[in-house]
């Protein structure tokens, strides 16, 4: 396997999923711009950073070990495809559960190719 094929399969699920998670925390915006007080806002906000800790949590631990991520990022496609299922009308819920579940399902296989593979990746010859 060639030097950059292998920093391709090492850099791409990591880099996808700090991109992932700035997506996600766009969503946390939503609070700022109503009445309530300041801190009600910045407490709001933090609180709708929850689901980008946890992503940022699984990615830390994946960093080193492929198979967490390989395991824990389709179970949270799974768990959000379950919650949100029936919260939206038909065609925007099948896009809600793509836009969020679907990059956690190649994240995930993202991470199991990384660790299948990790022997190649980390071969520094």
């Amino acid at each position: 396997m060639t030097a950059p094929v292998r920093n391709l399969l090492f850099w791409t699920p990591r880099i996808a999923c700090i991109l992932f998670a700035a997506f996600v925390s766009l969503f946390a915006l939503d609070v700022f711009g109503g009445k309530d007080p300041w801190w009600h806002q910045i407490l709001g906000f933090l609180i709708h950073l929850i689901p980008v800790y946890v992503l940022v949590i699984v990615l830390l631990v994946s960093w080193r070990w492929e198979w967490v991520g390989g395991a824990i990022f389709p179970g949270l496609g799974l768990f959000y495809i379950y919650w949100s299922w029936g919260r939206f009308r038909w065609p925007f819920n099948l896009v809600n559960c793509l836009t969020i579940a679907g990059p956690m399902f190649i994240l995930g296989g993202l991470f199991l190719a990384g660790w299948f593979l990790r022997a190649q990746i980390r071969c520094r010859s």
